[in-house]
């Protein structure tokens, strides 16, 4: 069973991303990784998640030298934005939640 506290942790570090980044995840992941399997998982996801973000924003933003980049850039941010609700979402549920086309470098 996930506590209340777990639960607004792990929501914190998914939904916190839209403002922080990758600052979000990674205190909550550090802070935390010890004391809650359930918050470590969330965290560390969501920590992934936005390094993924960083590295396909990179690739885009290389591309933009061959116009795609500048179709690619809105396209990577709506995904981040509804990926991030959904996981947001499932960790208030105490669900698990597995960010798509994420690189797990955070293991």
């Amino acid at each position: 069973m996930v506590s209340s506290e777990e639960r607004n942790l792990a929501l914190l570090s998914h939904v916190l991303c839209i403002i922080l980044g990758v600052i979000a995840p990674l205190i909550v992941w550090l802070l935390k990784k010890d004391e809650s399997a359930y918050v470590e998982r969330h965290a560390k996801e969501s920590l992934n998640f936005q390094i993924s973000l960083i590295i396909y924003s990179f690739v885009a933003g290389i591309l933009c030298f061959a116009i795609i980049g500048f179709v690619l850039l809105p396209i990577l941010g709506i995904f981040a934005l509804v990926c991030i609700v959904i996981a947001t979402i499932r960790a208030s549920k105490g669900e698990w939640y597995d960010y798509p086309l994420t690189i797990r470098l955070i293991k």
